[in-house]
């Protein structure tokens, strides 16, 4: 991942799902004067994504907030739409705001875009979590192998940051 701790965050449009279309937005919009949690994955529905990420932020999302953090997000190269019917599967209510970056904007911006031809998924984002405090990284983790959520897992960071 080229984006290091103590960067900003690099503008670059992202897809949310508002009133049940799509709308385009500016990741700036959702980072601005906040200190948020971005955590990006390979793809919704995949089995390590659907097993391990999302879910840790689910369940530990009350013990983030009291840590400070105003909001959570997921992002993935899907589509807005492909966003929110996961989080709508996974119960993720007000809790994590489900991005989708299907022109891999955000993810080529960061330097987190991975091939994954071999395995029929094409170009997607590296699995990594990081805290960024009104733009600016604060502490960021990245696996090695997007089978694995270890360092960039709920549990993991929470007890870094």
């Amino acid at each position: 991942m080229k984006l290091k701790e103590n960067e900003n965050i690099p503008d670059s449009k992202v897809f949310i799902l508002e009133n049940g279309k799509a709308a385009k937005k500016d990741i700036v919009d959702f980072l601005k004067d906040k200190k948020v949690i971005i955590f990006g994955l390979p793809g919704a529905y995949t089995s390590v994504c659907s097993a391990k990420h999302l879910p840790g932020y689910i369940n530990l999302y009350e013990k983030f907030k009291n840590k400070g953090i105003d909001s959570i997000i997921c992002i993935s190269v899907n589509d807005p739409f492909v966003m929110n019917a996961w989080g709508k599967e996974n119960n993720v209510g007000e809790k994590i705001e489900m991005i989708g970056d299907p022109y891999l904007n955000f993810t080529k911006a960061i330097g987190a875009e991975v091939d994954k031809g071999e395995k029929g998924l094409g170009i997607r984002s590296n699995r990594y979590t990081m805290l960024v405090d009104n733009l600016k990284v604060i502490k960021l983790q990245e696996e090695k192998d997007t089978g694995t959520c270890e360092m960039s897992s709920a549990e993991n960071f929470f007890e870094l940051i």
